[in-house]
C-alpha cells in the first residue's frame, strides 16, 4: 500500500512495485488530488503495469537513440536515411516526453514539414521512423512506452513513370563512352541497382557457365541472387575479361572506369551529355530498373522469376515498376476488339420443329427466326 506525505505545501506519494519504492510528486497542494493519483498508481501496479511516473521520464531523444542503435547493431544499409529522418523529427519533438507525443502533435509536425515543401513520401518515411521508435520502446523490458498514438499517414502518388523504350536505350548506348556501354547493357537487361553493378567483382562471375551471383548480404534486401547471361551479356563479360588481361591491371571489378584503374563510381556528366545527344530528355539510371521489370513481364517471364532477377522483395514495389504506357493501352483495346469480333457468330433458333434459318415459309418471312 502507498502513503501520502507533504514536502512543504506539495503532496507526495510513496508506493511499491515488486518491493521497489517509488516516489512521485503530485504537483498539487490538495490532499484529494494526492489520494486520486495514489489510487491510480496502485491500480496500475495491481494490473502488472509499471507506474505512470516511469513513462513520464522517457523522452524522445532516448527513443531516437535506441532506434539508431538498432540500425547500427544490425548493420542496416539504410542507416543514413534513418539519421536524416531522426534529424527532422528532432526539430519538432526534441525534449518531448514520450507521453507527450500525441496525434495532434504529430499532425502539427506534418503541417510543419509540408510547409517546408517536403513530399508526402518523405514525410511518411519520417513518420514510419517515429512509429518504429515508439514500438521499440513498448517492446523493451521494462517497457519505455505504455501506449502507441495513432500516427496518420499521407497519401502518396507512388507510381514510377520513368522507363526506356528499346529505341531510347539504343540511342543512349550509341553515344555513351565505350567504358559505360557494357555497364548500361547489364542494367537494361537485369534491372540491378547501380551499386550492385559497380561493385560486381570477377569472383562473382562464372564465365564458363554464364552465371553472375550476388551472395546474401551483398544486396539491399540481403537475399542472394543469380542471373544467367544471354548471348549479348556473355559477349559483354568476355570483352571485359579480355580488356582486363590486356591491360595487365588485375583489378577485381568487372566494370572499370575510363582509366581502367578502379570500379565505375560517378558518371553524371557523361550521362547528361549522352541523354542530350540521344535526344531522349532527362533520364535517371534507375529507369533501367523499372524498364527491365516491365520488359520481363511483357516477355512472358513469371512475376516471381522476374523479381528474383531484379532483386525486388515485395510485390507492391514490383507492381509500381510494371508500368503501363500508351502502347500497352492501345494494344489492350485492339486485343479486346479482336476478341469481341470473334464472338459474333450466327445462332440458329428452331421453333416448332422448323429450322428457322432454312425455312422458306411464312414463319421465316414473319421475322420470328432471328440471328443472335
Amino acid at each position: 500500500m502507498g502513503t501520502i506525505y507533504k514536502r512543504g505545501q506539495t503532496y507526495w506519494l510513496k508506493y511499491y512495485r515488486n518491493g521497489k519504492p517509488y516516489y512521485e510528486s503530485t504537483r498539487s497542494t490538495k490532499e484529494a488530488d494526492a489520494k486520486k493519483l495514489l489510487k491510480k498508481r496502485e491500480g496500475e501496479i495491481s494490473e502488472g503495469k509499471l507506474p505512470g511516473v516511469y513513462f513520464d521520464r522517457v523522452r524522445f531523444d532516448e527513443l531516437a537513440e535506441d532506434f539508431l542503435t538498432d540500425y547500427r547493431v544490425n548493420q542496416k544499409k539504410s542507416l543514413k536515411k534513418a539519421k536524416e529522418s531522426v534529424a527532422h523529427l528532432k526539430r519538432h519533438f526534441e525534449g518531448y516526453r514520450a507521453i507527450q507525443i500525441t496525434t495532434p502533435r504529430i499532425q502539427d509536425y506534418i503541417e510543419m514539414r509540408q510547409g517546408e515543401g517536403a513530399a508526402n513520401a518523405t514525410i511518411n518515411r519520417e513518420l514510419s521512423a517515429l512509429k518504429r521508435m515508439l514500438n521499440m520502446g513498448a517492446r523493451q523490458t521494462p517497457p519505455k512506452v505504455d501506449r502507441i498514438p495513432y500516427i496518420p499517414m499521407l497519401k502518396e502518388n507512388n507510381t514510377r513513370k520513368g522507363f526506356f523504350e528499346h529505341g531510347d536505350y539504343l540511342a543512349l548506348k550509341g553515344v555513351l563512352p565505350d567504358y559505360l556501354k557494357g555497364f548500361i547493357t547489364f542494367a537494361y537487361k537485369t534491372g540491378w541497382r547501380i551499386s550492385e553493378i559497380s561493385n560486381l567483382t570477377w569472383s562473382q562471375v562464372d564465365l564458363e557457365a554464364g552465371i553472375v551471383r550476388l551472395e546474401a548480404g551483398e544486396t539491399k534486401n540481403d537475399e542472394a541472387r543469380t542471373v544467367y547471361l544471354d548471348e549479348e551479356l556473355r559477349e559483354v563479360f568476355n570483352r571485359q575479361w579480355k580488356a582486363r588481361k590486356e591491360s595487365q591491371k588485375l583489378t577485381p571489378y568487372v566494370f572499370l572506369n575510363n582509366d581502367g584503374t578502379d570500379k565505375i563510381k560517378r558518371f553524371d556528366k557523361s550521362w547528361k551529355t549522352a541523354c542530350k545527344m540521344a535526344r531522349i530528355g532527362s533520364r535517371l539510371f534507375h529507369d533501367f530498373r523499372r524498364t527491365a521489370v516491365r520488359n520481363m513481364i511483357r516477355a512472358g517471364i513469371p512475376e516471381r522469376v522476374a523479381m528474383m532477377v531484379s532483386g525486388h522483395k515485395t510485390r507492391s514495389v514490383f507492381e509500381r515498376y510494371n508500368i503501363v504506357n500508351d502502347a500497352d493501352l492501345r494494344l489492350a483495346s485492339q486485343r479486346q476488339e479482336v476478341y469481341l469480333n470473334s464472338q459474333k457468330v450466327t445462332k440458329t433458333v428452331t421453333i416448332g420443329g422448323f429450322d428457322a434459318e432454312n425455312a422458306d415459309g411464312p414463319l421465316a418471312q414473319s421475322g420470328r427466326a432471328a440471328d443472335f
